[in-house]
């Protein structure tokens, strides 16, 4: 998708909001936010593309404190569904409100784990059909995924602590296999390419994703990449 890269770009609320607005028009959603906590540099952070009236409501309600598409989502490593959420009196108490100020409570959030602790929150919404909203998640999960580990990773490494905390010691092999696999390798090509069994390449990506707190090799590569350890194939 053609979104602009924030790697490239002085660090500033603006930029990331405009990052949501460009995510919500490419993916076709009605709303986009991201919140993320750093403990390792004790900041929060949450940019949306709500309304400013929404978001002055939900601040002074204080459903950051009761909302259940934060909390299940912090909890979980999988993308989190609302529609799967229970229907508790926290989730009717924000969405009750929520519908009067034009947000419906069908949404999907992607959460993303840092190597410190670190926790982000990627949600989208869209008011529609249940199957029209069915084939869009499969449509653009995969590249929600991606944005998500890009933006956490972006709006992480934005605090001065969290630059230095940031960055995964990777070995000269691991980094050297990512990037071939960055290149679109095979773990066969990487093995015949290196001279070592495809069953080491793959020891080799185990413990890259472990360092980087990534759930599958793409994830790790996006991240690798975004952290400058390796280049964009």
């Amino acid at each position: 998708m053609d979104i602009v890269d924030l790697g490239t770009l002085p660090k500033s609320e603006a930029v990331y909001s405009d990052f949501l607005l460009q995510v919500r028009e490419k993916l076709e959603m009605d709303h986009a936010a991201y919140a993320g906590l750093n403990p390792a540099a004790g900041a929060i952070h949450g940019y949306v593309t709500y309304s400013d009236e929404w978001k002055l409501h939900y601040q002074a309600q204080g459903f950051h404190m009761i909302d259940p598409t934060l909390h299940m989502s912090q909890r979980s490593i999988a993308p989190v569904d609302w529609s799967r959420l229970e229907r508790s009196n926290d989730f009717r108490r924000v969405f009750r409100d929520a519908h009067d100020f034009g947000i419906g409570d069908q949404g999907l959030t992607i959460p993303v784990r840092g190597p410190y602790g670190d926790v982000g929150l990627l949600s989208v919404t869209r008011d529609c059909p249940t199957e029209e909203w069915r084939k869009l998640v499969r449509h653009v999960i995969g590249d929600l995924q991606s944005l998500a580990v890009h933006m956490h990773d972006t709006v992480m490494s934005s605090d001065m602590l969290g630059r230095i905390l940031y960055h995964p010691s990777l070995s000269t092999r691991e980094v050297e296999i990512l990037q071939w696999v960055a290149a679109g390798k095979s773990q066969q090509d990487i093995g015949d390419i290196l001279s070592i069994s495809h069953r080491t390449v793959e020891v080799h990506l185990r413990s890259s994703r472990e360092k980087l707190c990534a759930l599958t090799t793409a994830q790790a590569v996006g991240r690798a990449v975004g952290l400058g350890l390796i280049y964009p194939g």
